[in-house]
């Protein structure tokens, strides 16, 4: 019999309360398309999808650390760039630029200090505190109008580095209905 491996998928190394550039990728569960489906390459928004649309655009009027970039809505999954400008002097990196004006920077070195503090509260400004809300938010308003509406239990991250990544990653997001065939969540 299999065991369930619950694996800590975070970078050890960072603290998601930093001011940082962040990809998100969040999956419904199963991958069941519950937010619509694509047509003529492109995205037709079910009442959840609309409901998935317009939270995420809400996330920036709840917490006054966020700016939302590139965004899409996709079947069985959203994708967006949120970029978390953190406003307590934490960051090893609070220098590091925001949109328009990214630049490379060095990482910090792994402390196993951040990991092991991975599950303590860490208030309501960490990328996984956000998430989390506007998960609950999208489950919520979906069943109270009578939709079927259930998320994978954990989201993808990717820390954006440089501009390079953020203008392929931008792109990826902008093509994704073009390019849903050849989608990995493609099913």
């Amino acid at each position: 019999m299999a065991k369930h491996i619950n694996k800590d998928i975070r970078a050890k190394w960072w603290d998601y309360r930093w001011s940082g550039v962040y990809f998100i990728t969040i999956c419904t569960k199963k991958k069941v398309h519950y937010f619509g489906k694509i047509e003529n390459k492109q995205m037709i928004l079910s009442p959840v999808g609309i409901i998935a649309d317009i939270l995420w655009h809400e996330i920036k009027n709840h917490f006054d650390n966020v700016t939302l970039e590139e965004f899409v809505v996709m079947p069985n999954h959203i994708h967006g760039i949120l970029v978390l400008n953190s406003d307590e002097n934490i960051n090893p990196m609070k220098n590091y630029s925001t949109v328009g004006r990214r630049q490379s920077f060095d990482l910090p070195q792994p402390n196993d200090d951040i990991a092991s503090k991975r599950f303590q509260n860490q208030g309501k400004k960490s990328v996984s505190s956000i998430l989390g809300s506007y998960k609950s938010a999208v489950t919520k308003h979906s069943r109270r109008l009578g939709f079927e509406m259930n998320w994978h239990v954990r989201f993808h991250d990717h820390i954006i580095r440089n501009n390079g990544s953020y203008e392929n990653i931008r792109n990826y997001i902008i093509n994704n209905p073009k390019n849903w065939r050849d989608d990995k969540f493609y099913s």
